[in-house]
């Protein structure tokens, strides 16, 4: 008994010299692995198999203890006392071998297993036998004995083409394997020594039997008590395969598209709103199916931290994807609409080109062929601009642009982080504002959630420097992108203060009919919101804002069909709001004190007050608002005592004139002004033989000296341009000449059709006192022009 003790430890003595010697593949696994994607919880979102059609997670960080004892009990009790192989087991397995006149038993260790699969699991020869013993000596010289039940855990086969542990306890139990009860480790501990027994209705009684020795053998070594043994033969037998989840596939797909295939995404993502979101929309998504609008999507991030909490790339099965389902609209770009205006509004807060009530011009415009319409097609004449943010008038804000240079709107677009904006300003135009550029929601609901965040974090920071240059940042989805420390500043891209009056002022948009009596509700939300609706009626859209929580919503079509109820207020907003209902927070922007202050305004023209205006009231404002030129519509005039008509010192005496303030809009902004202001009036006309002064003429289009593009009709000669003027005394007769060849009159409603040759031309107004305008224009042929 002595020799053959001895034998055996001078054997093994000398296997594990020549172990020592033998090579490790580095590294000892070198196949490719499936991607997974993770909720911040750690719940599995979605997975896509691995280049070689596998499904191999990638390597776990460690084992669940029910999975590893069962382990242990079925194939290596001995596990953490041998080096890598067993020499009783061993000799033991050749003994019965020999007895069976067969290969009934193997004798390898868990650590030999792991040898044998990195070197492909080749047949078993005793040759190959032998070099599996040497690998495993040099395998717990390199790792843990952890390390070890991980690599083999991670690696084994579990039946069909599911590999490792991870894989194998959501394909067969749809969950985590730490998850796992007592009786699906304990299965899932047997399949690697005989993976086809795992198919229903085939080999039950072998993998049952397998299963409750361990359960048996846990019992017998007090690992599990009685009533969890029985509880645990009592459990089913593992069925067919389930599929995997398809919680965020888009959000999976756009992680493997930044460079993440093959690994574990660990997302910010949280699993049950996630799941209530998906839902939300899908309703949406099937109702509106039936309106021809196929597809939609939505998007949900922390302000504070501009981590992603939801992504619904977009609705419907990606199994179906008749209607492009599979596209990715948060991150495809699409022209926004309108959703653009509130920037602007603060931006020209900021650089103080308007106040928060600043009248805006609302009249028909021509830019080099480009002319804005209203939705409505309606003209206001002027508006103030919080009301014409909260209307959402097009003109006017084209206007504003103009005034603010789409340069300058440009740069600082980009600067904010709108990466989208590739080509030059010029090639955009104003019609940016309007959804000429396009964009994506990940884009906008980052930039919205960052003008929140920056107005959070002056709040409640002190001192001269209370902004962080950080703030404005795109979005994140992984948990593992850190953040950059504050780097405190005394300025932003756009100040706390303009952020404030912006967020007010969407606060005040009206709410869609189905929302309309929002404020009866006690969890209701006062929201910081806009729309947009993209030419065409191809995309509708909408960004919502509370105190916690940016909301991006998209519907339309992925192929870009547009449909007569795509709208942002009717498709989008109600589903934004819906999304609203399942998110905590409220509706409170707290106001940057230090950054504002009480400034005097005109109630009528929503400019600083100036020495004429009549009725003013102390306002909190941007302290850049303060900057802004004072009222130019209040205007002293002269009267007459009667007070009937105006006068000047050319015809009536000084002393008896009787001064009094005016509110007077240029004629071509009053003329549509009065149309919706019944209250406004003209300043009363001259006494007669009183010379007129002042601007009583304007015209419409063409606005000053431009070109004039002429239609060419199908017969080839030049077509009709029509000519608009407005006169502030719309009852008066306007005589029309070109090029001093009369051409016709006009009452109130001052168009001309006008057929001008090619070439430059000048167009003479005059009205019935003898007060006249002169516009010069160039007309120029279609074809020409091209």
């Amino acid at each position: 008994m002595k020799k053959k003790l001895k034998g055996i430890t001078v054997g093994s003595f000398i296997i594990i010299l020549a172990g020592l010697l033998i090579p490790l593949p580095d590294p000892l696994f070198d196949n490719p692995y499936a991607t997974t994607l993770e909720s911040r919880g750690g719940h599995l979102l979605g997975a896509r198999i691995a280049r070689d059609g596998q499904w191999r997670f990638p390597p776990s960080d460690s084992l669940p203890d029910n999975y590893t004892a069962c382990l242990l009990e079925f194939e290596d009790k001995y596990f953490f006392r041998h080096p890598g192989f067993n020499p009783v087991s061993i000799f033991r397995a050749i003994g019965q071998n020999l007895s069976a006149g067969k290969v009934v038993s193997g004798g390898s260790t868990i650590t030999m297993q792991v040898a044998r699969m990195a070197l492909g699991n080749r047949r078993r020869t005793v040759p190959r036998k032998f070099l599996e013993l040497l690998l495993a000596l040099r395998i717990e010289l390199k790792y843990s004995k952890r390390e070890i039940l991980r690599l083999y855990a991670d690696n084994a086969p579990f039946g069909g083409n599911v590999v490792g542990i991870s894989a194998a306890a959501w394909r067969y139990y749809g969950r985590s394997m730490y998850e796992l009860s007592w009786a699906e480790s304990a299965n899932l501990a047997v399949l690697p020594n005989a993976p086809g027994l795992v198919f229903p209705g085939t080999n039950d009684r072998a993998l049952l039997s397998k299963r409750n020795r361990i359960l048996s053998g846990l019992l017998k070594n007090g690992v599990i008590d009685s009533t969890t043994y029985r509880l645990s033969i009592a459990e089913p037998l593992p069925g067919k395969p389930k599929p995997l989840p398809m919680i965020a596939q888009h959000l999976l797909d756009r992680s493997i598209g930044d460079g993440h295939g093959g690994t574990r995404v660990r997302s910010t993502v949280d699993y049950n709103l996630q799941n209530t979101v998906n839902g939300i929309v899908d309703d949406y998504h099937k109702f509106f199916s039936f309106k021809q609008i196929h597809n939609a999507a939505a998007i949900v991030a922390n302000i504070k931290t501009g981590e992603v909490e939801v992504y619904v790339g977009n609705a419907g099965s990606l199994k179906s994807a008749d209607h492009g389902q599979q596209v990715d609209i948060i991150n495809r770009r699409r022209s926004p609409g309108s959703l653009l205006k509130p920037l602007l509004y603060a931006l020209s807060i900021d650089k103080s080109i308007i106040t928060p009530w600043q009248l805006l011009e609302d009249i028909p415009v021509y830019y080099q062929g480009f002319a804005p319409q209203n939705f409505d097609k309606k003209f206001k004449g002027a508006v103030p601009a919080n009301l014409a943010l909260r209307s959402s008038l097009n003109v006017p804000f084209v206007s504003l642009l103009r005034d603010y240079g789409y340069e300058q709107f440009h740069y600082d677009l980009k600067k904010m982080g709108i990466a989208s904006l590739d080509k030059p300003a010029g090639h955009y135009g104003l019609s940016v504002i309007l959804g000429g550029a396009e964009v994506t929601l990940w884009e906008m609901a980052g930039l919205y959630a960052s003008t929140a965040r920056t107005l959070q974090t002056y709040h409640r920071s002190k001192g001269a420097k209370r902004y962080d240059l950080h703030d404005f940042r795109p979005l994140s989805y992984r948990s593992d992108r850190k953040v950059r420390d504050e780097e405190r500043s005394s300025d932003s891209p756009v100040s706390a203060s303009a952020i404030w009056h912006m967020l007010k002022a969407m606060q005040e948009l009206r709410r869609p009919d189905a929302e309309s009596n929002w404020q009866q509700f006690g969890n209701s939300q006062a929201i910081a919101w806009k729309t947009g609706t993209s030419y065409g009626h191809k995309d509708a859209w909408a960004i919502g804002l509370n105190s916690k929580h940016v909301v991006g919503v998209w519907l339309g079509n992925a192929d870009g069909e547009g449909r007569p109820d795509l709208t942002g207020i009717l498709a989008a907003a109600p589903l934004m709001f819906r999304i609203f209902e399942v998110l905590d927070g409220n509706g409170h922007f707290p106001l940057p004190v230090a950054d504002v202050g009480m400034l005097r305004i005109c109630k009528l023209s929503g400019n600083t007050a100036g020495a004429y205006c009549t009725e003013t009231e102390v306002l909190p404002v941007s302290t850049s608002a303060k900057q802004t030129p004072k009222c130019r519509h209040h205007k002293l005039v002269h009267l007459d005592q009667s007070k009937k008509y105006q006068v000047n010192s050319k015809c009536y005496r000084v002393e008896k004139m009787v001064e009094m303030p005016w509110f007077i809009l240029p004629p071509a902004q009053a003329r549509y002004y009065k149309q919706f202001n019944t209250d406004y009036a003209e300043p009363p006309e001259f006494l007669p033989g009183c010379t007129p002064e002042g601007e009583f003429i304007e015209m419409i289009y063409p606005r000053k000296f431009t070109r004039v593009y002429v239609p060419v009709e199908i017969d080839g000669k030049p077509g009709r341009v029509v000519f608009e003027a407005a006169h502030r005394n719309t009852a008066t007769k306007v005589f029309w000449y070109l090029d001093r060849e009369f051409l016709g009159e006009t009452t109130r409603n001052h168009q001309m059709g006008i057929y001008p040759s090619v070439g430059n031309h000048v167009l003479n107004l005059v009205d019935e006192q003898g007060r006249e305008l002169n516009v010069s224009f160039e007309a120029v042929n279609k074809r020409v022009a091209n």
